[in-house]
């Protein structure tokens, strides 16, 4: 068993004195990994500090003379001088130490290597330094600790091959004893090929090691483990947060903080028709939209695509949460959300709501519509109404108003039934829906009474209207079972006027003049004066 107070090795921790301008200058320090070569002094800042000075070590009663050969922010590597003789026979008087450097140079080079060896042993990095026979001639700290290797077997310089087979008798490869043959035959190969690609070991106790192979012009290799445990782990935990994500239904692209997509599902992909090469080229969020624009994926007229895609860029670079539904050229509707990342990137996700949208619109129709004519009904007209008069009042359009109803309606039900009845209002129904303008508002108020609303209409143009109405229903009669059913159309027509109070008046005067045509002998239009205000009188047609 290894003795660890007679180790070359001195693991303890010893504090120290710096001594240089005569003894008169004194910088205290830790001394670390002392060895009869060197040591590593652990400094609060190395400014100042001569290349050569004496070391004073706590427990010794004499100082060390010692030349330092590298430095860092705070340590100091030195190795020291075995005799001071040694300095004067270099060409060294005492009170020259502070700045002659070292005249010889394979005593130089000596030095350099061992201070060099003294910053290595301090490294978490394991490092194993091979002559061109691929043996050890320098096993750093970190490595004996890593593979549990003893110290005596470290410093007998053993071959590379021996340090794979010592990694396989304690266990500390993460592969089955069956392979571990072929694993140590394919890591000496690379060494030997010189091959400096990093490849990572994963350990038995989970741990994961980066190793590396670099030549050296001599022949020999530096072989570096360095611990990357968390960085594989978050790796393998990205990767399956990637595989998660791509099988989700939603698209997903996550941004970084320059707006470049680091990555893309496979919905998205998908959805916008983006190759996965373009996806891995990483695109700008400006091209995405714009290649968007090429592929015609949205379904928006062509002279509103430049504002679209302006708007919708800057929104993401704002990082705009308002939820926004894009039309798609191939019918779907896709609900974008943006999303700020902490880093500063966007998490952009588009969900297909295209069924939601098209159950929505069926409900808003079956709110809004009747099932037998499907015309907007009297609640929805009413609105739509009021909607019209307050455009009406605010800018002084015209606005004119047609009231229809089927003539002797009650006769049709008792002389056919009232099958052939709900047949007569279909048929009303379905010829005020094709005459009408995409602005007009045609509705069922109730029973067989119909209103068509007309913006920017005059009561000369809707009188037109309803002249044109009464005269499409006469020619297109109903045939119900080989029978002929007879319907004609009383119509009541009104144009709304600043006079009025409201919608409701606009409404009244329309009914009246319904009220009228029937009076009058049915199949006819009756219009309101121009005068009216709330009293009116009555036109013939």
């Amino acid at each position: 068993m290894n003795d660890r107070r007679h180790s070359p090795r001195m693991r303890t921790l010893r504090s120290g004195k710096i001594l240089f301008n005569n003894k008169r200058s004194v910088v205290n320090c830790t001394v670390r990994n002392l060895s009869a070569e060197g040591a590593c002094l652990q400094v609060e800042s190395p400014v100042g500090i001569p290349s050569r000075f004496d070391l004073s070590i706590e427990g010794e009663q004499t100082s060390r003379p010692a030349l330092m050969v590298w430095q860092s922010d705070h340590r100091v590597g030195v190795v020291f001088a075995s005799q001071r003789s040694d300095e004067r026979r270099d060409g060294y008087a005492d009170e020259d130490r502070n700045s002659a450097p070292v005249r010889r140079g394979g005593d130089l080079v000596r030095n350099e290597l061992l201070g060099l060896r003294a910053a290595l042993d301090d490294v978490k990095v394991g490092v194993v330094l091979l002559d061109a026979e691929l043996r050890a001639q320098f096993i750093n700290r970190a490595f004996r600790k890593m593979w549990r290797l003893p110290d005596a077997k470290a410093d007998s310089k053993p071959a590379f091959v021996a340090l794979m087979y010592h990694g396989r008798d304690t266990r500390a490869y993460e592969i089955p004893e069956a392979e571990l043959d072929a694993y140590v035959a394919e890591r000496v190969t690379q060494v030997k090929a010189g091959d400096s690609g990093p490849r990572d070991i994963r350990l038995a106790n989970g741990e994961v090691l980066r190793f590396q192979c670099t030549p050296l012009p001599s022949g020999g290799r530096v072989l570096t483990y360095t611990f990357v445990t968390d960085i594989v782990r978050y790796s393998d935990e990205l990767e399956v947060l990637r595989a998660a994500l791509d099988n989700v239904e939603q698209g997903i692209i996550l941004l970084d903080s320059e707006l470049h997509a680091q990555f893309m599902n496979r919905a998205i992909r998908r959805m916008s028709g983006i190759s996965d090469e373009e996806a891995e080229s990483r695109p700008h969020v400006s091209q995405l939209v714009t290649n968007a624009r090429w592929r015609q994926v949205y379904g928006i007229p062509a002279d509103e695509l430049d504002a679209f895609s302006s708007r919708r860029i800057a929104q993401i670079k704002e990082g705009d949460p308002t939820p926004a539904d894009l039309r798609h050229g191939d019918g779907r509707t896709i609900r974008s959300h943006c999303t700020v990342l902490p880093a500063g990137g966007r998490m952009l996700t588009y969900t297909d709501i295209t069924d939601l949208v098209r159950h929505g619109e069926e409900l808003q129709r079956l709110a809004t519509t009747g099932t037998l004519t499907g015309l907007y009904n009297r609640g929805y007209f009413l609105a739509r109404a009021e909607a019209e008069w307050g455009r009406f009042q605010r800018y002084s359009r015209p606005l004119g108003l047609l009231v229809v109803d089927i003539d002797r309606f009650k006769s049709i039900n008792d002389q056919f039934g009232h099958d052939v009845g709900d047949r007569a209002i279909a048929h009303v129904g379905e010829i005020l829906r094709e005459g009408r303008r995409s602005s007009d508002v045609v509705a069922r108020l109730g029973g067989d009474e119909f209103a068509v609303l007309l913006p920017e209409t005059d009561l000369a143009q809707a009188l037109l209207v309803a002249d044109r109405l009464c005269r499409e229903v006469g020619e297109r009669p109903l045939i119900v079972d080989g029978r002929v059913v007879s319907v004609t159309l009383s119509i009541g027509a009104a144009e709304a006027k600043l006079s009025m109070a409201g919608v409701a008046v606009l409404m009244k005067a329309a009914d009246q003049c319904l009220y009228d045509a029937k009076t009058a002998g049915r199949n006819r239009v009756i219009a309101a004066k121009a005068d009216f205000c709330g009293e009116y009188d009555v036109a013939a047609e």
